[in-house]
């Protein structure tokens, strides 16, 4: 029996988990199903990556993760990478690409058979280049402060002493269930001073390297699309995602929750900053009139994204779908994901909800399957 692997490959400031937090938010068991409901037979991985390190080192721990996982055995390999994670794969799928081990790398492709990118910027997005603004480094900076210093790991854990407070406080007037009480519940129920702890691992990983930040700006992904070539015989596909504008109602509908109302501010500067398109790395594809039939009833223009990646910037190879949803929400992080009433992340006005979310793996499903052996 042929023995097939299927990775998930995680994005920008991706992990596997963290606290309560989990990535791919019910992908895995989704993806699963639909490939089985299909009679092929893989067992679906989900990858750790360094979260903000560049192109190339994510690449190499994608590597890593596929010989520690028994990849170099398997008969075929699939990839499906989110955001960056789509990059990383492009990356590792490269014929004689030197990363790490050039014969653990070459037998990794020999067994590839299907790459999926969903919602990854193959052509860059502006977010890149403000977070290499002044005021972006020096919120990164403040990042490998919190990281780095015992004083920085202190302000935040008295930090979450008085979130929990606060959660605690609305209890009393019968908001016992609310976006705060779920933000303490996940990230910092479990959060200590310990150096060790998973929280502070992952933000040293961040304050060591962000160099992914400066590839992702269209100018920098402009030469790796020249350097980056597909693998022959390997399928390429996309799945797109985009999100309506933020309308004007939409910090009002969160009045009652401040913490759901700067997340929602947070969305809308994203969302804003991401359709900025650069004039002079214009993307290479314009029409996606053919695929917005599964929900989108808006016009995709260069301006349209998903709060993170234009979605003209998303296109690559085969168009799988164009769905109508933000950038977490297509890997589960979305309201009321099943047994989750809190999971939406970014929240945008795209009413993502269950069906979609099956039905968007199922085409990656279908995809896997057709390229499978």
């Amino acid at each position: 029996m042929s023995r097939r692997l299927v990775y998930l490959v995680p994005g920008f400031f991706g992990f596997t988990s963290l606290g309560a937090l989990n990535y791919f938010h019910r992908v895995a068991d989704v993806l699963g199903e639909a490939l089985a409901s299909r009679g092929l037979d893989a067992e679906v991985i989900e990858c750790t990556t360094q979260p903000t390190g560049s192109l190339r080192r994510r690449a190499q721990r994608l590597q890593n993760r596929v010989a520690e996982t028994g990849g170099l055995d398997a008969d075929e390999i699939h990839f499906v990478g989110h955001s960056t994670g789509g990059l990383d794969v492009r990356l590792l799928a490269t014929p004689n690409v030197r990363i790490g081990d050039v014969d653990i790398g070459n037998r990794i492709g020999e067994r590839i058979r299907s790459v999926v990118c969903v919602s990854t910027p193959h052509y860059g997005t502006p977010l890149a280049n403000y977070f290499n603004t002044v005021l972006g480094r020096q919120l990164l900076q403040m990042i490998t402060l919190f990281a780095t210093s015992r004083g920085g790991r202190k302000g935040i854990v008295w930090g979450g002493r008085a979130l929990r407070l606060a959660a605690k406080l609305d209890d009393w007037i019968g908001r016992d269930d609310t976006f705060l009480d779920e933000l303490v519940r996940r990230i910092f129920d479990s959060m200590s001073q310990d150096p060790n702890d998973p929280m502070w691992t992952f933000l040293r990983e961040v304050a060591s390297d962000q160099g992914v930040i400066i590839q992702l700006t269209p100018e920098a992904m402009h030469l790796y699309n020249a350097a980056v070539v597909d693998r022959p015989d390997v399928f390429y596909g996309s799945l797109l995602t985009a999100s309506p504008n933020p309308p004007w109602s939409f910090r009002s509908r969160h009045y009652l929750s401040p913490a759901r109302a700067s997340m929602a501010a947070v969305f809308t500067f994203l969302h804003t900053v991401a359709g900025r398109a650069h004039r002079h790395y214009p993307y290479p594809i314009t029409d996606l009139r053919p695929w917005s039939e599964g929900g989108v009833d808006f016009d995709i223009d260069k301006r349209t994204n998903d709060g993170i990646v234009p979605t003209l910037s998303q296109a690559y190879g085969e168009i799988l779908d164009l769905v109508l949803a933000d950038h977490l929400d297509i890997v589960g992080q979305f309201p009321k994901s099943l047994d989750d009433a809190f999971g939406d992340w970014l929240p945008s006005a795209s009413q993502f909800d269950e069906a979609r979310f099956v039905a968007a793996w199922d085409r990656v499903a279908s995809a896997i399957c057709d390229a499978a052996a």
